[in-house]
């Protein structure tokens, strides 16, 4: 099999290039994937793949085989891209390689159609929304799409600090991640009587240096720092009344998260009330650790191997981004799940405005994909109870 995965890699590398190069020209941010959703769509409905939209979100689902012959594996590919200021133009832009994993996952469904694969179980094919807004997963979750779903594959392209072209690692050790976005209300006054108003500028002062001398146990892996402030006017002789501010925490471990942010919530509102100003905080999105899953993560080895040599496969990187593939996990114990990371010597690093990539490792994202499925398929089907 791996063979006429690799021959159809081979010929196929101009169709795997425009794919690509579709999905890169024509992005779109977090819930608003329309035109991606309906290329997606069109290109399925090409492979005669049944697939399901959603009326409240983006996103589509294709369904390729018949759970009744054997067990259900998922693909998973994230959509969106980022809002960010590239040369002199702000424009939505795939700086994180979501385009990447869409053109992977979809052309290992189509190496494996046009090599006259035909699976033996269930093959539900996730092009997901807004996963960098931290909640694409758990709208996907919501419609039932993952009950019964054994083995969950993602991917994503890792930047050059972390694997170097031409190998890939069984999965990726993201950390947690949430982010706070707090409000401060004070009081207006003339710059000439400071004492008649509340300084919400004083607030900020105190919040950073409160989550600053925040301390962990130092031998777990977490930061909080405030990283978006905003407060008055244009008129520098006014007391400001209203400040914003922002929150990022990160920790490796779920745990140390969940520690890390009551006590960042309760430094941040404590110190920035401390002039009677009044604070508010809310959490715009948060992210869980990934969670080993130690079967999938073998059978992931193995196939590397067999479709990049012993030199192709690279160990884990541990990392402090987020991810919100790992709530499929979090929402299923026992669902095997992993993230295949793809080296891809890719640089400055992602979410930079000019990251770029070398675009083999799209075949290379194609032969482990396409190769991961049959592996799967062959390996839980002789076995298969209903």
């Amino acid at each position: 099999m791996i063979e006429k995965i690799r021959e159809w890699v081979s010929k196929n590398n101009e169709r795997l290039i425009s794919t690509y190069c579709h999905l890169h020209e024509n992005a779109e941010i977090s819930w608003k994937e329309h035109e991606t959703t309906k290329y997606l769509c069109e290109q399925l409905k090409l492979l005669n793949i049944p697939y399901e939209t959603f009326s409240d979100h983006t996103g589509v689902i294709g369904y390729w085989g018949d759970a009744k012959e054997g067990p259900t594996i998922a693909l998973r590919a994230d959509m969106d891209a980022l809002w960010q200021k590239v040369g002199d133009e702000w424009k939505a832009n795939h700086s994180c390689g979501h385009d990447a994993h869409m053109t992977m996952v979809l052309n290992s469904i189509i190496c494996l159609k046009e090599i006259g694969f035909t699976p033996k179980g269930l093959v539900k094919i996730i092009f997901q929304p807004a996963e960098e807004s931290g909640n694409g997963a758990k709208a996907i979750i919501t419609k039932g799409v993952m009950d019964e779903v054994q083995y969950l594959i993602g991917t994503h392209l890792r930047p050059i600090q972390e694997l170097p072209f031409g190998v890939a690692s069984p999965s990726i050790y993201h950390g947690a991640t949430t982010l706070l976005k707090g409000k401060i209300k004070g009081l207006q006054a003339h710059g000439s009587r400071p004492n008649f108003g509340i300084n919400v500028v004083d607030s900020l002062g105190a919040i950073i240096q409160a989550v600053n001398s925040i301390k962990i146990d130092p031998t777990k892996s977490a930061s909080a720092k405030v990283t978006v402030v905003k407060a008055g006017g244009d008129n520098i002789n006014i007391i400001p009344d209203y400040a914003e501010f922002g929150i990022d925490i990160r920790a490796q471990e779920n745990e140390v998260m969940r520690i890390l942010v009551e006590q960042v919530k309760y430094a941040a509102i404590t110190a920035g009330s401390i002039n009677k100003a009044k604070v508010e905080i809310e959490t715009l999105a948060s992210m869980v650790a990934a969670e080993p899953s130690l079967e999938i993560e073998s059978i992931m080895r193995a196939t590397i191997e067999k479709a990049l040599g012993e030199d192709g496969l690279a160990e884990p990187p541990i990392t402090p981004g987020g991810e919100d593939f790992h709530f499929y996990k979090a929402s299923y114990p026992n669902l095997q799940a992993t993230m295949i990371g793809i080296g891809a010597g890719l640089s400055p690093g992602l979410h930079h405005p000019e990251m770029t990539f070398d675009k083999l490792a799209l075949q290379n994202g194609v032969k482990i994909f396409s190769l991961a499925i049959t592996t799967l398929l062959k390996q839980e089907s002789s076995n298969y109870v209903r």
